[in-house]
């Protein structure tokens, strides 16, 4: 049974009403409230951390795989049906409301990876309870995009959201640089002050405090979206019980119809590969850059720091090329700059930079992976948000956030092969260089399948046109 409503159009986006131009904003509120959990905890500071408490690369990189891979087995489990029971419900907001609890919950708890006194199994669950909430209120905000502009604005709107969430990390991990992360051999801060708020630097409260910190900014920077998005039940709807209940057979349905429907199957499965792989680089770049170059918490986080400055404007402007030329171009363009990077981060090492010798004191290799690090940000912010759009074009309107759990589904599926074949290869060669290889075969993958994707996706009918 599926939710149908009369259509309704929306003007473009100059002519919104200011109700409509604050509900835009409001849902690029999300972006950024919830961008620091990937820029700080997944990537550039929380990371490489838990490197440093370990003291070992190797071992850090193979846990830090099991540990995101439990999580998007998770995810990956559940996101279709929940997404099959919101649209059966018609009702986004208490999702939202639930997994933004366990977002702040999750990146609370990281406060007590205190060194030489923690679990890292209870850590690894904080971890993973965060990063839970954070993909699954994802989902549900992603799927309330169609409702907020016409279809030739989805790429300017989706890619200025991304920019402006990446704009929110780059602050958030500006302002975790300069007062908080301290350097573990000095306890210093990036400008020489001790953490600020009378933090311990002895017992890392400076770097803990991403943790909290993180929380906090989600909690704040949620005010806008709660307070100027609505999404309101359509008629047909019904209670969240009877969805439960009836969202199984319906999901079932729209599984066995799915390898009919030739474009979308060909998208699912293509940025399942390619996402995977993405996911893959943001995870373990931070680790990487620690076990291999040396780099401290402070160094990678002027890494990050170009990254994500590079995947704001990109973003901004691949959105630009989104509504102009359409997602596939986009993707396709992007997904090939990042399997070539992929390519070249295994030929970059403290003793050499592809397949040239350096000495022990040559900066060649941290430049060469500051570079690469500008492109991984380059490259992801603009594949990241014309996937996005991409799915609109591909999903049914009146099952958009179903369509989005399967798009979760894709990626969290084999999400556990980026860092369990990346822990693997990492353990069975005791080398971390060889231990990221497996990237660049799912990037290859996923570009082969994108050129079976119909780049104008699905064209909507009057009776899948959210109201």
């Amino acid at each position: 049974m599926s939710v149908l409503t009369e259509p309704r159009p929306l003007p473009p986006l100059a002519e919104l009403p200011s109700e409509g131009r604050r509900r835009v904003w409001g849902w690029w509120a999300f972006d950024w409230a919830s961008q620091p959990y990937n820029t700080l905890l997944l990537t550039f500071i929380f990371g490489p951390y838990v490197n440093e408490l370990l003291g070992d690369g190797t071992a850090a990189q193979t846990a830090w795989g099991y540990g995101i891979g439990a999580a998007g087995l998770v995810i990956a489990l559940l996101a279709p049906f929940l997404g099959a029971v919101a649209d059966l419900s018609g009702r986004r907001m208490p999702f939202i409301w639930l997994f933004s609890a366990m977002y702040i919950a999750g990146a609370w708890g990281l406060w007590y990876a205190v060194p030489g006194d923690f679990n890292l199994v209870l850590i690894l669950f904080y971890f993973a309870i965060g990063l839970i909430g954070m993909e699954f209120a994802t989902i549900f905000t992603n799927a309330l995009l169609p409702t907020i502009c016409r279809r030739e604005d989805l790429g300017r709107v989706s890619g200025s959201g991304f920019a402006f969430g990446y704009l929110g990390g780059f602050l958030a991990l500006v302002a975790m640089l300069l007062l908080f992360a301290e350097n573990a051999e000095t306890g210093k801060t990036l400008i020489g002050i001790d953490p600020v708020f009378g933090l311990d630097a002895e017992t890392r409260e400076g770097t803990r405090a991403v943790g909290p910190g993180t929380a906090l900014w989600y909690a704040v920077f949620m005010i806008p979206f709660f307070l100027w998005v609505r999404d309101p039940r359509p008629p047909g709807s019904i209670p969240v019980g009877r969805a439960m209940a009836g969202a199984w057979p319906e999901l079932k349905a729209t599984l066995k119809a799915l390898p009919a429907d030739r474009s979308l199957f060909a998208y699912l499965a293509s940025s399942m590969f390619y996402r995977d792989a993405l996911n893959g680089m943001y995870v373990f770049g931070g680790i990487y850059a620690a076990g291999v170059l040396g780099w401290s918490v402070v160094d990678v986080g002027i890494f990050g720091i170009l990254a994500v400055l590079t995947g704001a404007f990109f973003a901004w402007l691949g959105g630009r090329a989104d509504s102009r030329f359409g997602p596939k171009p986009v993707i396709v363009f992007n997904v090939l700059l990042l399997t070539l990077v992929a390519l070249g981060v295994v030929f970059i090492s403290r003793e050499s930079v592809f397949g040239i010798a350096v000495g022990p004191e040559s900066r060649l290799p941290d430049i060469a992976f500051y570079v690469l690090g500008a492109l991984i940000g380059a490259g992801g912010g603009s594949l990241q948000s014309s996937s996005r759009t991409m799915m609109v074009r591909q999903a049914r309107a009146d099952r958009m956030t179903e369509g989005f759990g399967l798009y979760a589904l894709a990626g969290k599926a084999t999400s556990f092969i980026a860092p369990l074949s990346i822990g693997v290869v990492t353990q069975v060669t005791g080398s971390q260089q060889m231990g990221v290889s497996p990237l660049v075969v799912l990037f290859s993958i996923g570009l082969v399948l994108m050129f079976f994707v119909d780049a104008e996706g699905r064209k909507p009918q009057a009776a899948e046109v959210p109201a």
